[in-house]
C-alpha cells in the first residue's frame, strides 16, 4: 500500500509542473488577447427609426468588426447626438442633415462650429404633420390656432418643424407648442391633448403605425407652392412622395418637406476604424434591410451624393477601393 501511495506521489510530482505550466500558458495567450473597444452609436427615441437602425448598425459592426463592441443609445436624437460626438461620449451618431449643417457652420441650435465626419448617408425623412381623420385640420395653415407637437428638445424633428412652418409664415407665437417624443405624440393623440403631431422620420414609422391601428388618421399635404417656399428659404430640404398605402387608413399619394440623415463621427476616429465600419455596414446592408426597408437608401453612391459634411478619410479609402471617385467638396481638409 505504501510503495502504491509512493508512485501515485511520484506521478503527481511529474506532471504537476506540465500543468502549471499549461496554465500559465493559457494566461498567458488571454493576457495578451486584445481587448474589444467598446463604441457608442447615439440614436434616438424608441418611437422612430433611429433607434431600430442603430441596433441593427451595432449588430452588423459586432458581427464583422473583431476589435470593436457597437452599442446603440437612446437619445434626444439629431442635436444631443452631435453633441454627443463632440464631447467624444459617442463615436458614431445618427443626424438629420439639416442639423449637421447647423452644427458645420455653428447655426441653429450651435453657437460655435462643430468638426464632423461623414460615415455613411442613411435614408431621407418624411415631414409627417399628423391629425385624426375628423380633424379641422386640413392645410399647414390650419394650424394656427391648434395643439401642435413640433418634436422633442434637442431633436431634428424640432430643428426641421421651426425652420419649415417659419418658411410658411406660421412662427410658434401662432399656436400652442407641444415638444413631444413620437411615442409621446402618439398617445397625446390618442388622448386628444393635442391637435397634431409632427414626426420628421423615415416612413413607415412604428410610432404612426401603432396610432393608425386605433384611431383614424389623416396626413397634411403640402402643395407645391409651400414646397417651393421652404426650399428656397432652406435649400437642404428636399421634397419626398409618400406613397398611398403606407400608413393604415392613409390610401392617397401625400407630398412633404424632405431632409436626408447621416451617420457621422468625429474627425479624430482612427481611420482604420472608419474604413472597417464603413465596409460592414455597406457590404451587409441587406442585414440593415431585415430592420428597417429604408436602409435600401443607404448606399455609397447616395452617401456622395447627399453627405453634407466631408467624408471620414477612412470612408474615402474604402469607396476608393470599390472604384467611387469622390468629389473634391467632400474631401477633409486634413487630405488636402
Amino acid at each position: 500500500m505504501i510503495k502504491r501511495l509512493s508512485r501515485h506521489y511520484s506521478i503527481v510530482q511529474r506532471i504537476l509542473p506540465i500543468i502549471v505550466i499549461l496554465a500559465l500558458v493559457v494566461l498567458y495567450i488571454l493576457g495578451c488577447a486584445p481587448a474589444k473597444q467598446r463604441i457608442s452609436i447615439a440614436t434616438g427615441g424608441t418611437g422612430g427609426t433611429y433607434y431600430p437602425y442603430g441596433g441593427a448598425m451595432a449588430s452588423t459592426i459586432n458581427k464583422y468588426v473583431d476589435a470593436l463592441e457597437a452599442s446603440a443609445e437612446v437619445t434626444g436624437a439629431s442635436v444631443e447626438n452631435v453633441r454627443l460626438i463632440e464631447s467624444k461620449e459617442s463615436q458614431l451618431a445618427l443626424v438629420m442633415d439639416d442639423v449637421v449643417y447647423h452644427a458645420l457652420h455653428g447655426e441653429g441650435a450651435f453657437d460655435h462650429e462643430v468638426e464632423l465626419r461623414t460615415l455613411m448617408e442613411m435614408y431621407p425623412h418624411f415631414f409627417h404633420i399628423v391629425v385624426h381623420a375628423d380633424s379641422s385640420i386640413h392645410s399647414v395653415e390650419d394650424l394656427v390656432g391648434k395643439k401642435v407637437s413640433v418634436g422633442a428638445p434637442g431633436s431634428g424633428t424640432e430643428t426641421m418643424s421651426q425652420q419649415v412652418l417659419e418658411a410658411l409664415g406660421i412662427t410658434y407665437d401662432k399656436f400652442d407648442v407641444f415638444r413631444l417624443s413620437f411615442t409621446e405624440n402618439t398617445e397625446a393623440l390618442r388622448d386628444d391633448v393635442i391637435d397634431a403631431g409632427i414626426w420628421s422620420v423615415g416612413p413607415p414609422t412604428a410610432s404612426i403605425m401603432d396610432l393608425a391601428t386605433t384611431h383614424d388618421i389623416r396626413i397634411i399635404n403640402f402643395t407645391d407652392e409651400q414646397l417651393a417656399a421652404v426650399q428656397e428659404k432652406y435649400p437642404y430640404y428636399l421634397t419626398m412622395k409618400l406613397e398611398g398605402g403606407t400608413y393604415q387608413g392613409v390610401d392617397e399619394d401625400l407630398m412633404a418637406p424632405s431632409v436626408w440623415n447621416s451617420v457621422v463621427v468625429g474627425k479624430d476616429m482612427p481611420e482604420e476604424q472608419a474604413y472597417e465600419i464603413a465596409k460592414s455596414l455597406f457590404e451587409h446592408r441587406d442585414e440593415l434591410e431585415q430592420v428597417y426597408v429604408g436602409a435600401s437608401w443607404s448606399t455609397p453612391e447616395n452617401t456622395i451624393e447627399y453627405a453634407i459634411a466631408p467624408l471620414h478619410p477612412g470612408v474615402i479609402r474604402y469607396f476608393e477601393e470599390i472604384g467611387l471617385e469622390v468629389p473634391d467638396r467632400l474631401i477633409p481638409p486634413e487630405m488636402k
